[in-house]
């Protein structure tokens, strides 16, 4: 396994006591497509974890792969102003999430950081998540990535 996959997994165990079952994928997993495509699923199962800048704040939120964020609808869930919000930077995500862009999990990371989850993948049995490289993933049940995650769910979907 990846040393970073394998340090998510770790982690995931020390600070949840929650055992990941990480698959990795040669071909990559950088996009839901990609990703849908390795683990046999359709795109709405996979689960990204997008960070943005909310005024000085970086929040993650882990959205269906078959979505994109609308910022718009972020700033109102957040109640900041729209041109306050944007895609955090690659080098903002991985110094304060520690992970990079690709391979950030919706848990474990360094930093605290608000979380929300697009509330479409609380419709699905399983959804597939990144476990800290763009090549691994682990498929996990959304309520229980919401119980882990602390993630408040929220209509964040155009």
């Amino acid at each position: 396994m990846h040393p970073r996959a394998e340090a998510f997994a770790e982690a995931a165990r020390d600070r949840y006591g929650f055992d990941p079952d990480v698959h990795q994928f040669d071909a990559g997993t950088r996009t839901a497509e990609a990703a849908a495509r390795a683990v046999g699923c359709d795109v709405a199962g996979i689960a990204s974890s997008l960070a943005f800048e909310a005024g000085e704040d970086l929040v993650v939120v882990v959205t269906s792969g078959a979505n994109r964020v609308s910022e718009s609808r972020l700033a109102g869930v957040l109640g900041v102003p729209e041109d306050e919000v944007g895609m955090a930077d690659a080098d903002r995500v991985k110094s304060e999430l520690g992970w990079s862009i690709g391979g950030v999990p919706p848990i474990c990371h360094d930093a605290p950081a608000p979380v929300y989850l697009d509330e479409t993948l609380l419709d699905l049995d399983t959804v597939w998540a990144a476990a800290g490289t763009p090549e691994a993933v682990f498929p996990i049940d959304p309520r229980r990535l919401r119980e882990l995650a602390d993630a408040t769910p929220a209509a964040v979907a155009e």
